[in-house]
């Protein structure tokens, strides 16, 4: 039987200097690596102090992960699905052919200036990770200390996002409710009510973008959606600016659609190791697991003959 491949686009959180140096080895990565367009969109990836801030982190990593993909893209097999992780989302719209890759990149630069400007000096925001107990066990904590869910990963793992001065009484809640939890070194509230204001701007923005039918489906990371339709695609980048991940759901989608290969882009492997760990049955890696892109490609033609 012939394997089905699933292409994993990272969100933010490994992020580093360099994570474009196995792309760089194939011409076509470097071609858009070296775009001189792109230069100032991926200011600040060399300061470590700023690469984890969203102004640098989000274009840095849809360039990297679509670096990867123009190494990798004329020599794999087509994939079946392609599907992202917060702004992975939009990276993933560009492996499936629905946007031009320097066009992601400038649109996550815009994306994270429309979300960092949310952000009220008065009223900080945070995220902090349960896990351990029922969502909905822990959903009722989340409302009385405001927080809203962000980003659910598992039944009874999620991220939530709320205001920064409640981080810490809404951790000590939940652990004392038989949970884990942590608070996340995030300053902003993604995935969230709180970033409502962003969403007409990048509606904007979206609106302006020279758009294509995806060559392959895409899944909506709020709804777990198989996505086909341009416009359709602008609606899930759009609201998922302010409404919950639900990557659990994307997870189950990918084996219930068959999937036996998944291979995330990177940087960074999270997604593929909770891919293997919810589903065992789907073979999955990241690109940070190779020491050159003929590895990967050789892994991947191993897995889909």
């Amino acid at each position: 039987m012939v394997g089905r491949l699933l292409i994993l686009c990272p969100g933010q959180g490994a992020q580093h200097p360099a994570m474009f140096d196995m792309a760089r080895t194939d011409p076509a990565a470097s071609v858009l690596l070296d775009d001189p367009q792109l230069a100032p969109l991926l200011a600040g990836i060399n300061d470590g102090a700023s690469l984890f801030t969203n102004r640098v982190a989000q274009p840095a990593i849809v360039a990297a992960t679509l670096a990867m993909w123009a190494a990798l893209r004329k020599t794999v097999t087509a994939p079946a699905l392609v599907a992202g992780y917060s702004i992975g989302e939009l990276a993933a719209y560009s492996v499936a052919g629905a946007l031009a890759p320097l066009d992601a990149v400038r649109l996550a630069h815009e994306r994270a200036q429309l979300m960092d400007a949310c952000l009220d000096p008065h009223a900080a925001q945070g995220m902090v990770a349960v896990s351990g107990i029922p969502n909905a066990v822990t959903e009722s904590l989340l409302q009385r200390f405001g927080f809203y869910p962000a980003i659910v990963t598992g039944e009874d793992t999620l991220v939530a996002g709320g205001p920064a001065d409640q981080r810490e009484a809404l951790a000590e809640a939940a652990v004392a409710a038989g949970a884990r939890a942590t608070v996340l070194p995030v300053e902003i509230a993604s995935h969230t009510p709180l970033l409502q204001a962003a969403v007409a701007p990048f509606a904007e923005l979206l609106a302006g973008q020279d758009w294509r039918a995806p060559a392959f489906p895409v899944l909506a990371g709020i709804s777990a959606e198989k996505v086909e339709k341009a416009d359709l695609a602008t609606q899930m980048l759009l609201r998922q600016i302010a409404e919950p991940i639900r990557w659990m759901d994307c997870m189950d989608a990918a084996a219930e659609a068959g999937i036996t290969v998944a291979l995330e882009l990177g940087p960074g492997a999270a997604l593929a190791r909770m891919l293997q760990s919810r589903n065992p049955n789907i073979a999955s890696r990241s690109v940070t697991e190779f020491r050159s892109v003929d590895g990967i490609r050789s892994w991947l033609g191993r897995q889909l003959e």
